[in-house]
């Protein structure tokens, strides 16, 4: 009961808004203090676990994928993207959403950075759509949602982080990942085209958008898709494992950067800084993390939650329904780190007793934790998109257009539950 009380503390605090890289540690430290039989004593193996920590090969590609992507932000690569998809969809009705997903799922491939996918889009793409006459609510859902692909669609900083979390191959998520990538695109965009010819008005044919030649189109669409295919590429082919890969997507983005003219020393600041930043902040978390799992594992706490599925449920469906459920229910209000740091570990027990294949499970979570980026009031996409939109777009509107992209969520999911078969098509 102990362990439950220091778990409900945890998640209270993450709600009401203390930063989580004080919470985890800070929590520890004060169950250690006031509960005798444990006392500091409990946290003599913390400093092992943190060298391991900060020793991981595998981690170790977080801040390199983050320092690609910031690199790319600046890169004008989502500018000429953006024109050249758009011009080539200009005569389609609703042609102008989908240019917005399929850019949304190259930059995904290419960045992985969530925030600098959809600003980049909703300060370019949408006010395009608007004058277009598109539906506010479809324009924003459709730019949220595709931003956040990056979060399923390799390199992912999420499958990083549940590689190691799950002690699962990276490389086996990454191939995993690809074909519930692909299928929430698809779906993203067959619902796009359905309601653009149910509500025509909705989303009429772009007549403003710039038309480009098919040279254009083509020089802007190949250098990303040449470093997309190169980075995940030498990890499909066992060429480089994601670390050695991460490393070379750096130079690659360097390369492109240097190729759109954009490569000076105040983006090389820029990217160095905030992948700096970025990285500090999940291993902190993931530090803190450490401290809390002991205490919380020395309470008896896994023990419990471990006898609670495989002998009071004893059902393997049941666990993954519950499981599912409430990892979706925290996205509401918790980042997808700290489920990643505090669920998951939780989790990860019950999967081995049930026999659960930790690949395919993997990437439930994920496209699980894609959708925490969707949902109000703390999704961090919806935040990002009012943040570059202004008054253009009320809150009400982003809320309502994301509805429909958040069922395509679930949809996807309950496809990859009921035919797993695509997590292991490439593996």
């Amino acid at each position: 009961m102990i362990s439950m009380l220091m778990f409900i503390v945890v998640l209270a605090l993450l709600m009401v808004g203390i930063p989580v890289a004080f919470v985890f540690g800070t929590v520890a430290i004060a169950f250690a203090f006031l509960i005798p039989e444990l006392g500091f004593d409990v946290f003599s193996v913390l400093p092992f676990r943190i060298y391991g920590i900060m020793s991981n090969t595998t981690l170790m590609a977080v801040p390199l994928f983050i320092a690609m992507g910031l690199v790319l932000e600046k890169s004008l690569m989502a500018e000429k993207l953006l024109v050249a998809m758009s011009s080539a969809f200009r005569t389609v009705r609703g042609g102008l959403a989908v240019s917005v997903v399929l850019v949304g799922a190259l930059l995904a491939a290419s960045t992985g950075v969530v925030s600098a996918s959809v600003v980049m889009m909703s300060v370019i793409a949408l006010p395009l759509m608007l004058r277009a006459g598109y539906d506010k609510g479809l324009a924003s859902g459709t730019i949220a949602s595709s931003g956040t692909l990056g979060q399923i669609i390799p390199p992912s900083i999420i499958l990083i982080i549940l590689g190691d979390v799950m002690s699962v191959s990276v490389g086996e998520l990454f191939m995993g990942a690809v074909l519930p990538g692909l299928v929430l695109v698809g779906l993203y965009i067959i619902y796009i085209l359905i309601f653009s010819y149910l509500k025509p008005e909705a989303a009429p044919v772009a007549k403003n958008v710039k038309e480009v030649s098919v040279r254009e189109i083509i020089a802007a669409i190949v250098p990303p898709m040449l470093l997309m295919i190169s980075v995940l590429g030498s990890i499909f082919a066992g060429i480089a494992s994601p670390t050695e890969s991460a490393a070379f997507g750096v130079i690659g983005a360097l390369l492109l950067s240097a190729y759109n003219r954009s490569l000076n020393f105040e983006m090389l600041k820029y990217a160095t800084l905030g992948s700096v930043k970025l990285s500090g902040m999940i291993f902190m978390i993931l530090i803190g993390a450490t401290a809390f799992s002991l205490v919380f594992n020395e309470l008896g706490g896994s023990d419990l939650i471990l006898e609670f599925f495989s002998q009071d449920i004893g059902d393997v469906w049941i666990f993954i329904a519950v499981a599912m459920i409430s990892i979706f229910i925290l996205g509401f209000f918790i980042d997808f780190i700290e489920i990643s740091f505090i669920i998951v570990p939780i989790l990860v027990p019950v999967m081995h007793a049930f026999g659960i294949d930790p690949v395919w499970f993997a990437i439930l979570i994920a496209l699980n934790l894609q959708a925490s980026f969707l949902t109000p009031p703390f999704g961090l996409s919806l935040f990002f998109l009012k943040g570059a939109a202004g008054d253009s777009i009320k809150t009400m509107e982003i809320y309502r257009g994301i509805i429909p992209f958040i069922l395509l969520q679930f949809a996807a999911l309950g496809l990859v539950m009921l035919f797993p078969d695509l997590v292991f098509a490439f593996i």
